[in-house]
């Protein structure tokens, strides 16, 4: 007899008091220039109240439609646009007549636009790349400028929330999370990332070592990306985010869906100290385990820029590297003729009719 499904709490309340949410509120308001608008913001602030206390996470909603379970269920407007740009992505990526896109990705967190003051070598390096993949006939590269997340105004990714770890079936694709009205997080950059995954035929990763680990802006989007394995992409099997129905729903048994697998991958990590091959690893196991596919020995690049080098001449150090330039290009080289191989139908992966007994 199977065990009774048990929702497990305990941890402390989040819920503030008005005068904390108040604090917080006007704090986004500090500049001594919005001291003559102070009446209109208290009005704001009243509405922005009654939205946190009440918890309208979606305050706009329509009916889910076709091709979900529950057709008249209430999704979020916002979710619903996300699904559809997502939807047009992948037809153009099946269709057999669209260009070869590929998604490259600078992972770096360094920008010449915010507090360093000077461009990441990263930057460069994808640069490098996209000018390779840019001079191939019928292929489109897709630059992915995660910087933007330290130095453009309202460009934000938020954390994931761990809802696999409640249940498989609770993690939407796309994430269903956000936009959160009630909590003040909104404008989430997944809705744009989502897609453009979706469309590529292949992805290029280009990042630093940062204490042994990503970036934190690249890892925010990996932790985001979860739900493109597994992912649960009709919230009305569910009634939304009802854990219960969650748990029932993966115990009947769960086929991990996945949504982004068969494209293919190339990795470049660099660092100037310490590692690049562990962090290489780690991402190129990721994509694998989200069922992408290398583009080959060349495609997987980690490599010291300026070993133990003062940082100040970086840069330099970049410049005199001219092997690590033509690593770069290969791997971008690479990735371009996995891509022609996997569209062309010539690149066969031996496991693809083998099922997993181990989905997760």
């Amino acid at each position: 007899m199977a065990k009774p499904i048990k929702i497990r709490k305990g941890m402390p309340s989040v819920q503030l008091t008005k005068e904390e949410f108040a604090r917080r509120f006007l704090d986004r308001f500090y500049d001594p220039a919005f001291e003559a608008e102070k009446d209109e913001l208290e009005r704001v602030l009243d509405t922005a109240w009654e939205g946190y206390d009440k918890y309208r996470k979606s305050p706009r909603t329509q009916a889910a439609g076709r091709g979900l379970s529950d057709p008249n269920f209430k999704l979020p407007i916002e979710w619903l646009e996300t699904r559809r740009a997502i939807q047009e992505a992948e037809k153009r990526q099946k269709n057999s007549k669209s260009p070869s896109r590929i998604l490259l990705v600078n992972g770096s967190s360094r920008s010449d636009q915010s507090c360093p003051g000077e461009m990441s070598k990263t930057f460069r390096l994808a640069t490098m790349a996209q000018e390779v993949i840019a001079k191939q006939k019928k292929f489109e590269v897709d630059l992915l400028d995660l910087s933007r997340l330290t130095s453009e105004y309202g460009r934000v990714i938020y954390p994931c929330k761990a809802c696999v770890s409640t249940a498989m079936p609770l993690c939407n694709w796309p994430c269903s999370c956000y936009p959160n009205h009630a909590m003040g997080q909104v404008g989430d950059w997944m809705a744009e990332i989502y897609p453009r995954w979706a469309a590529a035929h292949g992805v290029m990763i280009v990042c630093p070592v940062n204490w042994y680990q990503a970036p934190s802006t690249l890892k925010l989007m990996i932790d985001r990306l979860v739900c493109a394995d597994g992912g649960n992409p009709d919230p009305t099997s569910t009634g939304g985010k009802n854990p219960q129905r969650a748990k029932e729903l993966e115990l009947k048994g769960w086929d991990y869906p996945r949504h982004l697998a068969g494209r293919v991958f190339s990795v470049v990590v660099h660092g100037d100290a310490a590692g690049v091959e562990n962090l290489r690893r780690i991402l190129t196991d990721w994509l694998m385990d989200i069922g992408l596919i290398p583009a080959g020995y060349s495609a997987l690049v980690g490599g010291y820029i300026g070993y133990y080098e003062p940082y100040a001449t970086s840069h330099d150090d970049l410049d005199d590297e001219t092997d690590f330039h033509e690593e770069v290009r290969n791997a971008a080289q690479s990735l371009v003729n996995a891509v022609r191989l996997l569209r062309s139908g010539e690149l066969k992966q031996p496991d693809a009719s083998l099922h997993d007994p181990r989905q997760k």
